[in-house]
């Protein structure tokens, strides 16, 4: 296969696991035989600082052109002034935009060697294997108006929840079709209790639901939903829910795995890359995690499953991704360890030993 991927480092410790990332994607292109055509594009904070935009003409133009992305982290706090009209995460939200990325994947499946790592008690964690369907381009984050007002005397602030039916009714069936794959159960979360898009979004997801008569709906409030992850989380398959609250809550499932850098993540669009395929972006779950950038210790567990992800979904190469989850299992399973997963007395290793660690596996000359 030949396939073109830009990859965008952007700010804090995302060069490093890209960095990370790259060199198992190179494994899987000896390995396999393929040819991948990478090129590096600033987002974020790093494109602020070298033009003054977070999401440059040149960085969208090459990603519209690409099979796939593959993202490290936006923001810090050099660029963290609330009053800045100019942030990093504006370019994360327009390249979603543009890219037309409508929906959100993020699987949360604890590795067995790591659920000492885990704050709940191993026992909460036996048979936890969930994906959030996290809808993406609608919702507060992107609702009009947006603005700061000036009311009777006073500053005063103005977001926005907009949904339409045909926003959650393509996010609902893609968390359908996904879980008759898996388990067969959706739980659709919302706060139809109190809001009016939630009541849009539970009604909708009931109709699309009556198309899936194979497939179990459960409906949760937010906050019970939130409650459930921690204390009953092997009881999801599929949950699928509004941008805001999937944000949210696919942060609180990070401690089921022990560590935010473990999570990888998968935003698709419908318009189909040049393989006939959905165009993603891929990225980590965790943050910039700018107080460990620079010092070779950042944990590239979830950019490199994230690349797993791109395999399969942008690129059609299921033995390659399996390849690389295979690889991670492996590596984790002999022992290695970076410093947030590693236990008290339990030495750590470098960002760099671990991922060598990987791609020798993947490569199948493991040294452990």
């Amino acid at each position: 296969m030949q396939a073109k991927i830009v990859l965008l480092p952007g700010d804090g410790i995302g060069p490093e696991v890209v960095a990370a990332a790259r060199s198992v994607l190179n494994a899987v292109a000896r390995q396999y035989g393929h040819t991948f055509e990478t090129e590096e594009h600033p987002i974020g904070g790093a494109a602020i600082d070298a033009c003054g935009n977070p999401l440059p003409e040149d960085t969208l133009g090459a990603c519209l052109n690409a099979d796939a992305v593959l993202l490290g982290a936006v923001g810090g706090p050099k660029w963290d002034d609330p009053t800045a009209k100019v942030r990093p995460e504006q370019g994360l939200l327009g390249l979603r935009k543009h890219l037309g990325l409508f929906a959100n994947l993020r699987p949360v499946r604890p590795h067995p060697e790591l659920l000492a790592a885990s704050p709940l008690k191993p026992d909460r964690l036996q048979g936890v294997d969930l994906l959030v369907v996290r809808e993406l381009t609608g919702g507060i984050y992107f609702g009009t108006p947006r603005e700061r007002r000036t009311l009777n005397g006073q500053q005063s602030a103005v977001d926005t929840m907009h949904y339409t039916e045909s926003e959650i009714e393509r996010v609902a069936r893609l968390a359908f079709e996904t879980a008759r794959q898996r388990r067969k159960k959706v739980t659709s979360v919302d706060k139809a209790n109190v809001l009016e898009t939630s009541r849009l979004w539970r009604q909708t997801v009931g109709r699309v639901a009556q198309d899936y008569p194979d497939v179990a709906l459960e409906t949760l409030l937010v906050d019970a939903a939130a409650m459930h992850l921690l204390t009953r989380p092997a009881s999801f398959d599929v949950i699928v829910t509004a941008n805001m609250f999937g944000d949210i809550l696919t942060d609180e499932a990070s401690v089921l795995t022990g560590s935010m850098g473990n999570l990888p993540s998968a935003s698709l669009g419908e318009t189909p890359n040049g393989h006939g395929l959905p165009r993603g972006v891929y990225e980590p779950i965790h943050g910039s995690a700018p107080d460990i950038a620079g010092q070779g210790i950042a944990n590239p567990i979830g950019t490199i499953l994230s690349l797993a992800m791109l395999l399969r979904h942008s690129l059609g190469l299921e033995q390659e991704a399996t390849a690389v989850e295979n690889a991670v299992e492996r590596v984790l399973a002999s022992g290695y360890r970076t410093a947030d997963l590693a236990a008290p007395a339990q030495p750590a290793c470098k960002t760099n030993e671990i991922t060598q660690a990987i791609v020798q596996s993947v490569t199948g000359v493991p040294t452990f």
